[in-house]
């Protein structure tokens, strides 16, 4: 079984037992998170309605920081120079449990042949209209 997560604006294919490092979370210990879809054998959740009652939960193992990055900025001529960096902060996960909730989905039931609609009503054809007389041609 396995579910596709969203967690900081982010989709993540999990299993249980897995360890992900994801966009910091504020919270410490156990998360629960929303899945985007589960797939538990031929069985495949994919609609709001049935992701309603699925559920997985992981536990936040650490927080790391990822590499560094470094940035210069330069405008010529005019002594602007700007020196930058940036460390993401990340949160370290272990995927504890892919819950897929409700029973079973049942094999859809076949649907009866819509009924023949009534043929619409012929319309009637309305009288032309006599062509407009055209203007004598203008004098020079």
């Amino acid at each position: 079984m396995y579910a596709v997560i969203k967690s900081g604006g982010k989709q993540y294919r999990v299993e249980e037992g897995e360890q992900l490092a994801v966009e910091l979370l504020g919270a410490a210990g156990e998360v629960e998170l929303s899945p985007v879809l589960v797939v538990d054998g031929d069985r495949v959740l994919a609609t709001p309605k049935e992701l309603e009652a699925a559920r997985v939960s992981a536990r936040v193992v650490d927080e790391a920081r990822g590499p560094k990055v470094t940035g210069f900025t330069y405008k010529p001529k005019t002594n602007n120079r700007k020196r930058w960096g940036h460390r993401q902060r990340y949160s370290l996960i272990e995927i504890t449990g892919i819950s897929a909730g409700g029973a079973p989905r049942k094999a859809p039931a076949e649907k009866a042949a819509p009924a023949k609609k009534a043929a619409p009503a012929k319309k009637t054809t309305a009288t032309k209209k006599a062509p407009a007389k055209k203007r004598p041609p203008k004098k020079a």
